[in-house]
């Protein structure tokens, strides 16, 4: 699982802590040092961060809802 995220982002952090609560592994790709990763974001159609990307789903902010889900795919 990919998260594109910027610094100093409160739904960023949100993410990272529900996802390291539920034990989901996930990578970090920060859109503001990487040109790739935010042209990606964009192509997707985001215009902000936190953008998680799963195997099977992909949504922008902090979505518990979606984690949540997600977390009850993966057990």
């Amino acid at each position: 699982m990919l998260l594109y995220s910027q610094k100093s982002c409160v739904q960023c952090n949100a993410t990272y802590r529900a996802l390291d609560d539920k034990g989901i592994d996930y990578e970090i790709a920060d859109v503001s040092q990487d040109p790739a990763a935010l042209e990606m974001v964009k192509e997707l159609g985001y215009l902000q961060a936190p953008v998680v990307i799963t195997d099977e789903d992909h949504w922008s902010g902090f979505r518990p809802d979606k984690i949540d889900e997600l977390a009850k795919r993966l057990s």
